[in-house]
C-alpha cells in the first residue's frame, strides 16, 4: 500500500501526506478541501438542484462580496459547485449567481479601494455576475430613505438636498456619536442596499460569507443592541421579512480552516483583503459592541470552539416571534413591529401619526439617545 511509505498517511485516502487537521483529522489537500466544501454543499443543494419551470431561466441568487476571507471563500466554493454542475449533460437548472460588493472606501475613507479587484474577479469567475456600489447608491435603491434620515437624525442633522448623495449620507453618519451607534446604522442601511439590489435581480435568496465564529459574535452583539428579536434572519437560515431567503452556507465552518482553504488555491490570495488587526492599544470603551463582541469570540473561539459553536446553533433554533403585527414596518430598518401590549414602538420626534415609525432597536442607535 502506498499509504505505508508515509510519515502521517492522509486518514480518507491514505494515498497523500497529510498536512491539515481539521476536527481530530488529519488530510491531505484534496481530501481537506473535498472535507470543507461538502460541509457548504449539503447547505446549498436546494440551490444547486433547483428546478425551474419549464421553459423559464434559471433562478438568481445574490452574493455579498467584502473581499474578507470568509466571502471569497463562499464564492470558491460556489463557483466550483456551479462550474460542475453545467458541465453535466441534463442537470438541473440550478441558479446563476449575482456578486455584489459595497465600496469599503465609501463607509469608511480609512479603507482602500478595492481597484481593479473587479476586474481579477470577473477573469476567475467568468460564470458570474459582478456589480459594485457604494454605500450611498442607497438613495437610489431605496429612495425613501432620503426623507427618513433626517427624522431619524432629528434636530441636530440638518440636510442639505444640493449635496451629492455621498456627502448627505456622510453628513448624516457624522451626526451620530456612538461607535456602536454608526456600526449599527452602518449594518442596517447595507442590508437594506443588498435587499434592494437582490430585488432589483428578481434573485430568490441572498447567501452570506459568516463564518461560525462571526455569527456567534453577530448574536451576542444583536443581543446586546436590542435586536435580538431579529436573531431568526441575521443568523440563521430560512425567510426574511423583505420576502427573501437568507443562507449562511459557513456556518459549520470556522475562520482557521476557512484560512487553511484559501490557502489552498493561490487565485484567492489575489482577491482576499485580511482584516485589519484591532490595535491592543484601543481602550474598550472605544470600541463598538460588534467590535467587542469579535474581539471576544476570536480570542474565546480559539479557546473553546465548541462553546461558540453551541452560540450560532442555539440561535438557529429560534423561532420567530408570534407576536401579532399591522404590517408595520419600521421606517430605518424595514422590519415588521409588533403591536401587542407592552411591546415597545417609538414614533420618530413625536407622537405624530404622521411621522415614520421606529423599532426598538433602531430608537435606541439614534443620535442623542444612543
Amino acid at each position: 500500500m502506498p499509504g505505508k511509505d508515509l510519515s502521517s498517511p492522509c486518514m480518507d485516502c491514505h494515498e497523500s501526506e497529510a498536512i491539515f487537521l481539521i476536527r481530530s483529522r488529519h488530510l491531505c489537500r484534496n481530501c481537506y478541501v473535498r472535507f470543507v466544501g461538502y460541509k457548504v454543499l449539503r447547505r446549498t443543494e436546494q440551490y444547486r438542484l433547483r428546478r425551474s419551470a419549464p421553459g423559464a431561466a434559471r433562478g438568481n441568487l445574490l452574493l455579498p462580496l467584502s473581499c474578507g476571507l470568509a466571502s471569497s471563500v463562499l464564492l470558491h466554493m460556489i463557483y466550483v459547485q456551479m462550474k460542475e454542475q453545467r458541465s453535466k449533460p441534463h442537470s438541473p437548472e440550478g441558479f446563476d449567481l449575482h456578486v455584489l460588493m459595497i465600496g469599503p472606501s465609501s463607509i469608511s475613507s480609512s479603507s482602500p479601494p478595492l481597484g481593479d479587484t473587479l476586474e481579477t474577479l470577473q477573469t476567475y469567475f467568468p460564470l458570474a455576475s459582478f456589480t459594485q456600489l457604494p454605500l450611498h447608491a442607497i438613495f437610489e435603491f431605496v429612495p425613501s430613505l432620503q426623507d427618513i434620515l433626517p427624522e431619524y437624525a432629528g434636530e441636530g442633522f440638518k440636510d442639505d438636498p444640493l449635496l451629492s448623495p455621498k456627502e448627505r449620507l456622510d453628513a448624516f453618519r457624522a451626526s451620530i456619536s456612538s461607535n456602536t451607534s454608526v456600526a449599527d446604522v452602518d449594518s442596517v442601511l447595507m442590508t437594506r442596499l443588498i435587499v434592494a439590489f437582490a430585488r432589483s435581480k428578481e434573485c430568490f435568496g441572498i447567501i452570506w460569507g459568516d463564518s461560525d465564529d462571526r455569527l456567534a459574535a453577530k448574536t451576542l452583539a444583536s443581543v446586546a443592541k436590542g435586536r435580538g428579536s431579529s436573531l431568526t434572519w441575521q443568523v440563521s437560515d430560512g425567510m426574511t421579512p423583505f420576502g427573501l431567503e437568507f443562507r449562511f452556507p459557513l456556518r459549520d465552518l470556522f475562520t482557521a480552516e476557512l484560512q487553511n482553504y484559501a490557502d489552498c488555491f493561490s487565485e484567492l490570495a489575489n482577491i482576499i483583503v485580511p482584516d485589519a488587526p484591532l490595535s491592543e492599544n484601543i481602550l474598550t470603551k472605544n470600541l463598538s459592541i460588534d467590535q467587542l463582541m469579535l474581539r471576544y469570540v476570536s480570542s474565546q473561539g480559539a479557546k473553546y470552539p465548541g462553546v461558540m459553536s453551541n452560540v450560532t446553533r442555539t440561535a438557529n433554533k429560534l423561532q420567530a416571534s408570534r407576536m401579532s403585527t399591522n404590517g408595520t414596518r419600521c421606517a430605518m430598518c424595514d422590519t415588521f413591529i409588533c403591536n401587542s401590549k407592552g411591546v415597545y414602538t417609538q414614533t420618530i420626534g413625536s407622537q405624530d401619526s404622521s411621522l415614520s415609525e421606529l423599532c426598538y432597536a433602531c430608537d435606541r442607535s439614534r443620535p442623542g439617545l444612543s
